[in-house]
């Protein structure tokens, strides 16, 4: 013991520098920035830097100098435009690399085997199928481009000094990059190529079985346990995604996350899952690693170019609701379990699963607390991510604060982003990035959870809680998170803009940890649905109170949330947002 004040205890015999390499939260941050480390390595060290550099210039002058030319952006800058969205590190070869091995099943409608394997010959139907309406919609942005070209050097005769030649280039240019979106989306429906992601399956799952079988290993768990029964976890998380995939799933947003816990589930309280696949349901080492690198999607210059708004959007309203959801849980309903109680209104009040893992981790709820919150959280994502952008349509709420509502209150970043979609481009921006804010709040809840439930919930009379106790409690692999979206977040800052989206985000993250990202989220939940009574479950269920507290509380959110963006983006800074 080393006592620093009579108010302060620290007990030095709880943890020891060992710790960095046999506890779980420490070694999914090492196996985390392993990832993180060899995909900068890759893409920055031997990665087409230069290439992408010279091929951003020449777009970004072409761009300079329409810009100087007309008082609008011009085809010939909407061209530019398009080239520089094309530039992405993941087309290099370790991008494709790794694209190619981390597959899981895709799209299929009708037959199952879609999802994993496809012929030459039915790649080719498909693609014959689909030239038509390609053939069909490029004539039509062929025939928009001339127009709006037309309609731009009558504006450039008059010297773009006339308003309403100026107005009716803007039109057409507008109507030709509809018609050039839906060209481009038709294009995609006639590249079909032959694959067959099977072999790719079994080399990803023995991947898995060394990475984090060492792990375990230096865990002092059984690495032969874990192998044998992780095939089973493994194949569940591949029919997940497979149904996913399917496309009325897609439609509703029912995703690869809902399906692990629903298959797992069923088959834990049907057949019961086989107790030599429990040791390799390792529910918290795959999502904390998973969380790890999801920090490298949190940059704090996306954060800051949105502004004040939507930080009050995210920082404001959710603790706000996060508290009083607690309160009304103890008060009003009277929830039994306080842990049940939080880490349901952090799930439900910050971003989903990931911080109910964080708060579960920080007050030591239950495995079967975790589970029911994680449920609702998936049930109400894919009602809302439906739901909200069909109401705002009908509505007529306006497209950018549609947007920051929906990116304030429904769970799951991937929902947020496919329901901002529905809306447009720049709803899809703001949600997101109002979502990347929010995400910040899970270091901040988990440290806050932990240091109320040492200091109050758990105090006993006449005892003092030291520091320590607090810092035990405390999820270290927030640490892991913070500290990557730091360093994204100076990696980003540190270089232009053309050059962070191509080699940063459409190479770094999306060619490499977002990747892994996925697999590790999917396989978490399918450890939970593998480890799952009902029975067990049934009880935290009872009274139906989970379900009232989760839907008061999102109801409380839904309400915040939208005044407070109105509040925020329309009232107090109308420039920032006329400017988005």
């Amino acid at each position: 013991m080393a006592q620093t004040d009579t108010n302060v205890v620290i007990d030095d015999s709880r943890s020891s520098w060992s710790d960095l390499w046999t506890k779980e939260d420490y070694l999914a941050i090492w196996l985390g920035f392993l990832i993180i480390a060899v995909s900068l390595t890759a893409y920055f060290g031997f990665g087409p830097k230069a290439e992408i550099a010279t091929k951003i210039q020449a777009a970004s002058q072409i761009q300079s100098v329409e810009a100087a030319k007309a008082p609008f952006k011009t085809t010939a800058w909407y061209k530019a435009e398009n080239d520089l969205n094309k530039i992405k590190g993941s087309n290099s070869a370790f991008g494709k690399f790794v694209s190619h091995w981390t597959k899981h099943p895709g799209y299929w409608k009708d037959n199952p085997l879609d999802a994993f394997i496809m012929s030459d010959a039915q790649a080719k139907t498909l693609n014959d199928k689909a030239m038509p309406a390609f053939e069909d919609a490029q004539a039509k942005a062929a025939a928009a481009l001339q127009m709006a070209q037309q309609a731009e050097e009558a504006a450039g005769i008059a010297a773009f000094t006339d308003q309403t030649l100026n107005g009716a280039a803007i039109a057409k240019i507008a109507d030709w990059r509809a018609l050039d979106k839906k060209a481009s989306s038709a294009k995609k429906k006639t590249a079909n190529k032959a694959y067959n992601f099977i072999p790719t399956l079994i080399g990803l799952c023995a991947f898995f079985i060394v990475i984090f079988g060492t792990g375990l290993a230096l865990m002092k768990k059984s690495f032969s346990e874990f192998a044998k029964g992780f095939v089973i976890v493994f194949l569940v998380a591949v029919l997940a995604y497979m149904l996913g995939g399917q496309a009325i799933s897609k439609q509703y947003g029912f995703g690869a996350e809902a399906w692990g816990i629903l298959l797992g589930m069923i088959i834990a309280n049907s057949i019961g899952t086989p107790k030599w696949v429990l040791p390799a349901c390792q529910v918290e080492f795959f999502i904390k690693t998973g969380l790890v690198l999801l920090g490298a999607e949190v940059l704090f210059g996306k954060i800051m170019a949105i502004g004040i708004p939507g930080i009050f959007v995210a920082w404001v309203v959710t603790p706000i609701v996060l508290i009083s959801t607690y309160i009304f849980g103890q008060k009003v309903i009277k929830m039994p379990s306080k842990t049940l109680n939080v880490v349901i209104s952090a799930d439900m009040s910050v971003c989903g699963t990931s911080a109910a893992i964080a708060t579960a981790a920080a007050c030591r709820a239950k495995k079967e607390e975790l589970t029911l919150s994680i449920g609702l959280s998936l049930v109400f994502t894919a009602i809302m991510m439906i739901a909200m952008p069909a109401f705002i349509k009908a509505v007529g709420i306006p497209e950018i604060l549609g947007g920051a509502w929906m990116g304030g209150t429904i769970d799951s970043t991937g929902a947020v982003a496919a329901a901002g979609a529905f809306l447009g481009e720049k709803a899809m921006y703001v949600a997101a990035t109002i979502k990347m804010i929010q995400n910040v709040m899970i270091g901040v809840t988990a440290f806050c959870v932990a240091l109320y439930w040492c200091t109050r919930v758990e105090r006993q009379a006449g005892k003092t809680v030291g520091a320590g106790e607090i810092w035990l409690r405390f999820p270290k692999f927030v640490l892991g998170f913070l500290a990557a979206s730091i360093l994204f977040s100076i990696i980003d800052s540190s270089l232009n803009a053309g050059m962070a989206d191509a080699m940063l985000d459409q190479g770094v993250v999306r060619g490499g940890t977002r990747l892994m990202r996925g697999w590790f989220f999917a396989l978490s939940f399918a450890a939970i649905g593998l480890s799952t009574n009902f029975r067990e479950l049934a009880k935290y269920f009872k009274g139906g109170k989970p379900l009232i507290l989760y839907a008061c509380g999102q109801s409380l959110n839904l309400i915040l949330t939208l005044t407070m963006a109105y509040i925020m983006f329309y009232l107090v800074f109308p420039e920032i947002t006329a400017k988005i």
